[in-house]
This record gives structure tokens, sequence and C-alpha cells, in this order.
């Protein structure tokens, strides 16, 4: 959803992201490499052999319609990094959504940086928890001292790296990550990210804290009482969503709560810390996606699993959604977001081998060394049928005040609790 002054465009479908850093030399010999007919974009697909299974994958891009501003471009990037520190078993994907004048450039930058910076932590497979931590926030100190003006501009970021047979999911915003979960002969959608915006009450709170008004654009024009602190959800309310303010000025308006970037809205509680989530495929998981808000400002994370599994291509499934997508912004508004939104497919995964990820030589990650507590609060994603939930991390560092985010590198994100400590709002 971003800032309030909008962040969409219009529409084509390129066939890829520049900074994609996908090197076609090391997928390996099972990649494929043959062009869709209608949408004229490549299938992939990358082996993990420490367990023998293979992620077939594809991305669609769309910029948005917005008559307002016809020219601007796609703000919108993604990346796709195989075999990271040239590791077979070690793949990133991930999704960037950039917001304000100069999202675009902010996008293109984090999604360069942030996958560089990881590839060349010497920590990544030890702890990469860890590793996702530091990336971030040095992706975002880096965006501050760079050439890019992010005073009112930045980028949300939903990401999945997969190590052996399991995710680490890292998320700054509103995108998404969703996994298709196997439950007889339904598939059910189990999201992998929470969106951080001001619908969450723990987030909510954590801005207040910090100084922000959390206000709806009628609220700030005065045409709603202002006094009025509850929004419903974001379908009802996705229109006229909460957003961030300064004390006495009308900006940033940000309808999200953690981004890369937005230096001024730090001032009031926006940080790039992710949330992290972990989960160990198993063979009833048959996909996962990573989309941006474009896709689910309308669409709800269980018909988005549906339509992915109706298709066996998922190039096909990427051209359905985001047709789908654009046809929903289209009947609730004048303009579209920008869409995009990647398909991995998991093939050939069995139980064989579950109980040990061997990533690099003499490195063994064991599943139940992965846990978390059991009733601790950083535990926030909830396994459906036939889901291994690791578990997951809310990041927030609460043991700081709310409105801290310089991390000591000596500071393990394990550690952690939320801030303030409220509890998830259901999501479906």
């Amino acid at each position: 959803m971003g800032c309030v002054h909008g962040k969409c465009c219009c529409g084509q479908y390129p066939t890829s992201s520049d900074g994609e850093n996908r090197d076609v030399s090391e997928l390996g010999p099972y990649t494929g490499q043959g062009k869709h007919i209608l949408a004229n974009r490549s299938l992939d697909c990358v082996v993990v052999p420490s367990h023998n299974f293979r992620l077939e994958y594809s991305v669609l891009t769309q910029r948005g319609h917005y008559p307002e501003t016809p020219e601007k471009e796609n703000q919108d990037s993604f990346c796709i990094k195989t075999q990271i520190q040239n590791n077979p078993n070690v793949h990133f994907f991930g999704v960037f959504d950039g917001h304000g004048q100069f999202g675009t450039q902010c996008s293109n930058f984090v999604k360069n940086r942030l996958v560089e910076i990881l590839s060349s932590d010497p920590t990544l497979l030890d702890d990469p928890l860890k590793a996702y931590h530091s990336a971030f926030l040095a992706t975002n100190e880096e965006l501050h001292n760079s050439e890019i003006d992010d005073t009112m501009s930045g980028t949300t970021a939903i990401t999945v790296l997969v190590i052996g047979d399991t995710l680490y999911v890292a998320n700054v915003g509103d995108s998404r990550a969703v996994i298709a979960v196997k439950e007889g002969n339904r598939i059910v959608a189990e999201d992998l990210s929470h969106d951080q915006t001001p619908f969450r009450k723990d987030e909510c709170e954590r801005v207040k804290l910090c100084g922000a008004r959390v206000l709806s654009v009628d609220q700030v024009e005065g045409l709603k009482d202002p006094g009025i602190q509850s929004w419903g959800d974001e379908e009802t309310e996705g229109g006229d969503p909460p957003r961030l303010w300064v004390q006495n000025g009308m900006y940033p308006g940000t309808a999200f709560t953690r981004s890369v970037g937005d230096s001024t809205a730090e001032k009031i509680g926006v940080v790039a810390v992710p949330e992290v989530s972990m989960v160990q495929l198993t063979p009833n998981h048959p996909f996962f996606v990573v989309a941006s808000d474009g896709v689910f400002e309308f669409l709800s994370s269980q018909p988005v699993v549906e339509m992915v599994a109706s298709y066996t291509d998922p190039r096909d499934a990427c051209s359905v959604i985001a047709g789908e997508s654009y046809k929903l912004w289209l009947e609730q508004e004048n303009r579209t977001d920008d869409i995009t939104i990647i398909v991995v497919q998991i093939k050939g995964l069995s139980n064989s081998g579950a109980n040990s990820i061997k990533v690099r030589s003499g490195v063994n990650i064991q599943p139940n060394a992965l846990k978390i507590r059991k009733g601790t609060p950083d535990t926030f994603v909830h396994p459906a049928a036939g889901s291994e939930v690791l578990g997951s991390l809310r990041s927030d560092f609460s043991d700081l005040h709310p409105c801290q985010h310089n991390v000591s590198p000596d500071q393990s994100p394990g550690r952690v609790v939320p801030s303030p400590a409220l509890p998830l709002p259901s999501i479906v």
C-alpha cells in the first residue's frame, strides 16, 4: 500500500528484473530455459542435492495502472539468486516493493545489496537468523548513506532463503510469503509472514510509543473522528487505512510500520528490523509464493494458493494471479498497484534425510536445535496439518526501547521478544 502519495503506474509484462542475479550457468542440468508462449517468460529449475529435490520457479512483474501519472515506472523489483556462496543447497527469492518519489531506486538498491551482504556473510549457514538481521540493518544503513534520497522513499522486502529443506523467511513491510499445505484432498494456505501495518495492534502500539500519530487520511483531514482508534481490518478498510504521521505535520503517511529506507519515518518508529520465520519442508508442501501487496490487497492467501494449485506450470499461475489481482484493483479503485509474484514449486521431496540438513562440508543443522521453546512469545506462525514449523521470531528487539533498531553484532536475534508484549490478531 505504500506511502500516502501512492506508487502505481501503467502496465506491461516485463520478462525479468534487472538485478535478478540469476546466472543460468549455475542452475545445473535440470535448468529449463524454454520461453512461455503467452508471456515470454522462462521456467527455471534448480536442484537441492542435500535432500534430492528440485525447485521449479517462475516470476512475473506487472506495472500498475495509475491514470494521474501514466509514465510512472514499475517500483517493484525482485531478486532470484541460486547457489548462494557457491553452495548448491542455498537459494534466495525476494520481492521488493518500492514507494515514494525514488521508490524504484530504493527497491533496486536493496534487492542487490541485501543478497550481496548475505552472500558475503561467513556466518550465514551457521546462524541464518543473525545473518538475516545483520543484512537488513546493514542494507538500510547503506541506503541512508547512498546517493539515493530516501527521506520519503523506501521499499518493503519479503524474502525466502532456502537452506537444504528449511525455509527462512524475512519480512519488512506488507508484502507476503505463503506456503501451500496438502491436507488430504485440500490445499491450505499457511502464511509465512504477517503484514506489518497499523492494523496490527502490536505494531500500532509500538510506533505510537515512538511518537507516531496513527490516523487514516479521512481522520487527518477532519472527515472522521480521529479519536476512534479502531479501523476494522484490511479487507474492509483497505481504501482508507490507518497511516503513520509525525505529530505536527501531514507526512510521511506510510501505511506500513517497517521498511528499508524512509529515514524520515524512522523517527516515528518505522524500522528495518525483519520478522523472521522458519519452516522445514515436507512432502506435504507442494509450493510457496512470494509476492508484493499488489497481489494481496484484494486477494487473501487462500485463493492465491488455490489458483497456483490449479496449474501445473507456475508461469500460468503467475499470469492468472496477476490478472485476477489487476481486475480486482480496477473493480475497487480507478488504479492498480504494481504486481510482482514468484511461484516456486517443490518437486521430488521425500521424508528421507529430513532429520539432518547437510549444507556444507562438516556442518549439519539439526531441526530440533532450531526449535523455539513452546509457549514463548517468540512463536507466532502456527503449523497447519502436515507442516513442521520450526519457529518464528518476532524480531522487534523488544529489550530495547521500541524506537531503537541499531543492534550489536553480538546480540543474537534468537533471544528477543515482542515489543510491546501484545498478542497478534488472528490472520486468516
